[in-house]
């Protein structure tokens, strides 16, 4: 029983232990608990307290923020309304009399506000008091007679100052005084029209209104009426002024109107003058403080000026004068629309480029404005079609580089960006026109094609298959294109058949030429191809021009300096428009147009190709090795190419010959002209170079090639060095492509003959290539003893075709005339017929 009873007090006491141990437990839990809560309020008291802080803070700089921002705002707003106010009435709209001078108006901009005073703000410089007129309003002026009279002789003269000569036409009614009021305007002969006349007037504006449907001039009629016109006036006058008032200003009539009331209508300003100060309805309650009137010998001085200029005509149009409202806004697809000046009566003359009329023929003497014509229809064309629309190619056979401003120069980056291709100086290099007459051809050639795939989709009125969608128009210019074709050889022959399958074909598929020609008999070269000419229906003709019209057509005898006479009828009397053109000679000008237009360039548009026939091409750093020459154990190709020289092509491409392991793997280099020679084997062994490992022996048997030669070592410091004491031709075996590089190889002599030709015949089989430099194409006959099929490929330079004829597969040898600077390549793995090459410049671009 006490047993038991000490185990039931053991157990009550164990339980009572874990449950004390368990309090204590959930107390310590709750002590725990509560401190981390208290934390947790203390650290809510401070970030609250920080955020209060912070939030003020943030509060206050808001404020002061929006303070400074509205205060610049304010100050900002200010001045825009001020520049608002100067843009709205430019030069002779806006200035104070003290300064004013007549000024041209901007091409293609709507006339402006006029300022007949000014409007004054406390604390703020004075804006302009403007009023509209001229395509916005009529006038409705309210007040001393007087007052309003100063206020219209401010306003005319503004509003002819701002206009060119001619296209206000001004009409004072003035019953009282018989135009005296208005009398400073008396040198422009204005129409007077006194007593009794209104009627006549009010008639004729009427049927004005009903006869034109949009504006041609301004006719700015001003009625200064009295009291018996405004008692006298019938209904019928009233019906046909309110009728002017609703249709007048939308074509060109508009009313100044003093003593005579004017019907209510969205067109009508009405200035109440009182005291020096006016009120009009476009400005509310804000008050104009009108400025003095105009000296009357200033007016007097102006329109004795504006009647001068008027009895002489108009002047030229300006350059500016022929450019869009908005650039880059025409679409080429239904052809090229361009003005090339104006007419006699100061309108532009547009000239079209399409299916009809195809291509352009300009032709005059020298000094007649050939190349002034030219640089203003490409201006006029380039600020109305972008590059997606329009391409241009161009050639100058003239000397004069005219065609340089349309590329990238050290003075100027910008280039015209539809230009594709220009060549400057070609009147040597025929060949280079040739490719790009072959580059259109294949262009034309890609567009047929694709026009006939969509003719067979039933796709053709697409912009896929439309000339002037897909495709941008292309123009071609050749300047002086008698050079081209007078040669009398085969690329005067291959020209002709590819300008006239250019002419014919070109009209459907948007290639457009313009050929232009500055000699008198210069377009002779075109009379002996029919089939050619017949597609040049767009005649410009220049002063004194001969042949460009037809004979009975003496239209260019009689037109003077700076005109031209377009005829798109093939030249035949009774088309002919005459134009006077403008001066596209400013180089300031035109850089300003083309910056502008190349800054606007499309992403991708890519800098044009410019073939200059004077200048010498750089071997480019691509071809040069950048470091030393690869180790053997670096990968090799099986067809290194060897780069001698740049071809005469659209896009500047290398002139390679490829060395592979096929017999006759060689090259010969002939001729006298030692740097050229040396240029041609300097840029054959950088450009191996730099293409993977090789190795390379320099022989040297000439002096005047060893400065050379020692600048080819330097770039190339493995290479073995030979001359005339250690020469030999049995290099030994390598891991690697061997190019032996000889200069002066003529200069080894007999003894050294027959190495030299086991070298030539078994080497290429060996990966060893000999690229050498013989002084004449006789000495390498003697040192390959009459046989010459160890030299796959050879390079001439001052050497005759008649003397190639051993090396050419045709009788005869080539057609080759040699020039300076040029050369002729023949591969005979690769060509038919040689191609003529440019050596590049090496030896003189570094040390």
């Amino acid at each position: 029983m006490v047993s038991h009873r000490n185990a039931l007090v053991a157990a009550i006491r164990q339980e009572l232990a874990e449950a004390r141990g368990t309090a204590r437990a959930v107390l310590a839990a709750a002590e725990s608990a509560r401190g981390e809560a208290q934390q947790r309020r203390q650290l809510v008291r401070e970030a609250y307290a920080t955020c209060l802080s912070r939030l003020a803070a943030a509060r206050e700089a808001t404020r002061a923020d929006i303070e400074n921002r509205y205060r610049g705002e304010a100050t900002r707003l200010a001045g825009h309304l001020r520049g608002l106010a100067t843009v709205s009435a430019t030069g002779a709209a806006g200035a104070p009399w003290g300064l004013w001078a007549p000024s041209e108006p901007v091409p293609g901009k709507s006339p402006g506000l006029l300022r007949i005073g000014t409007i004054d703000f406390e604390g703020t410089t004075a804006l302009p008091g403007l009023v509209p007129l001229l395509d916005v309003a009529h006038l409705h002026l309210s007040g001393p007679p007087a007052a309003l009279d100063e206020v219209i002789t401010g306003l005319l003269l503004r509003a002819l100052g701002s206009t060119r000569p001619g296209e206000v036409e001004l009409t004072v009614y003035d019953p009282e005084r018989l135009g005296g009021t208005l009398g400073a305007f008396a040198p422009l002969e204005p129409r007077i029209v006194g007593p009794g006349g209104l009627t006549a007037l009010l008639d004729e504006l009427a049927e004005h209104l009903c006869s034109v449907a949009g504006r041609e001039t301004w006719r700015l009629v001003v009625l200064l009426a009295d009291r018996a016109t405004t008692e006298e006036m019938t209904r019928a006058q009233r019906a046909r002024l309110d009728r002017i008032v609703r249709t007048g200003v939308g074509r060109g009539v508009h009313l100044v109107a003093r003593g005579l009331e004017l019907a209510d209508h969205a067109t009508v300003e009405r200035i109440v003058v009182r005291d020096r100060i006016a009120t009009c309805g476009s400005l509310g309650r804000l008050e104009i403080r009108l400025d003095p009137p105009p000296p009357s010998e200033r007016v007097a001085a102006f329109c004795r000026d504006v009647a001068v200029r008027l009895r002489e005509g108009p002047p030229p149009a300006r350059l500016a004068d022929l450019e869009p409202a908005r650039t880059w806004a025409e679409s080429s697809r239904h052809g090229l629309i361009a003005p090339l000046g104006d007419s006699t009566d100061g309108s532009l003359v547009e000239v079209r480029l399409g299916d009809d009329p195809p291509h352009a023929l300009i032709g005059g003497p020298a000094g007649s404005g050939k190349t002034n014509l030219i640089h203003t229809w490409l201006g006029s064309l380039a600020t109305r079609y972008g590059p997606e629309e329009l391409a241009l190619y161009l050639l100058d056979f003239t000397g004069d580089e005219s065609f340089a401003r349309y590329v990238p120069s050290p003075r100027d980056p910008s280039w015209l960006p539809q230009v594709r291709l220009a060549g400057v100086n070609v009147s040597g290099d025929r060949e280079f026109a040739l490719a790009m007459l072959r580059h259109l051809g294949e262009e034309l050639r890609t567009r047929a094609q694709a026009g006939k795939r969509h003719d067979t989709d039933g796709l053709s009125g697409l912009r896929g298959a439309d000339p002037g969608g897909q495709w941008p128009r292309i123009v071609a210019v050749i300047d002086e294109f008698p050079v081209l074709l007078d040669g009398r050889d085969a690329i005067a022959d291959e020209a002709a058949e590819l300008l006239e399958d250019l002419a014919r074909r070109g009209r459907t598929h948007g290639v457009h030429l313009i050929l232009a020609c500055q000699e008198v008999t210069g377009i002779q070269a075109l009379w002996g191809r029919p089939g050619l000419i017949a597609q040049f229906t767009l005649r410009i003709a220049l002063p004194k021009a001969r042949r460009v019209l037809t004979d009975d057509n003496l239209a260019a005898s009689v037109i003077p300096r700076h005109h031209a006479v377009v005829n798109t009828e093939s030249g035949l009397a009774g088309a002919n428009r005459v134009v006077r053109l403008p001066d596209a000679g400013d180089r300031t000008a035109w850089r300003a147009v083309q910056r502008r237009l190349w800054r606007s360039r499309p992403s991708g548009c890519e800098e044009p190709r410019l073939f200059d026939g004077k200048a010498v091409p750089r071997l480019p750093s691509a071809y040069r090795p950048s470091g030393r020459v690869p180790s053997a154990g670096a990968p090799v190709g099986s067809s290194p190419g060897a780069v001698l020289g740049e071809r005469i092509d659209v896009s500047a491409r290398p002139a390679r010959l490829r060395l592979g392991r096929m017999p006759g793997r060689n090259l010969a280099v002939l001729g006298a002209r030692a740097d050229e020679a040396c240029d041609v084997l300097a840029a054959a062994a950088l450009s191996l170079a730099a293409q993977g490992p090789a190795h390379f022996s320099i022989v040297c048997l000439e002096p005047a090639a060893e400065r050379a030669a020692a600048r080819l070592v330097a770039e190339l410091p493995t290479a073995d060095w030979y001359d005339s004491s250690d020469v030999h031709f049995d290099p030994p075996a390598s891991d690697v492509p061997r190019y032996v590089i000889g200069y002066g190889l003529d200069a080894a002599g007999p003894p050294h003959r027959p190495a030299l030709r086991a070298l030539l015949t078994d080497g290429p089989e060996k990966r060893i290539h000999v690229l050498g430099w013989w002084r004449g194409a006789g000495r390498l006959r003697d040192d390959l003893a009459g046989r010459f099929d160890p030299i796959g490929a050879w390079v001439a330079l001052d050497v005759h075709g008649s003397d190639l004829a051993p090396l050419y597969p045709q009788p005869g040898g080539p057609l080759w005339h040699p020039r300076p600077r040029r050369a002729l390549f023949f591969d005979r793995s690769v060509h038919r017929t040689p191609e003529v090459i440019i050596p590049y410049e090496v030896n003189s671009d570094h040390t």
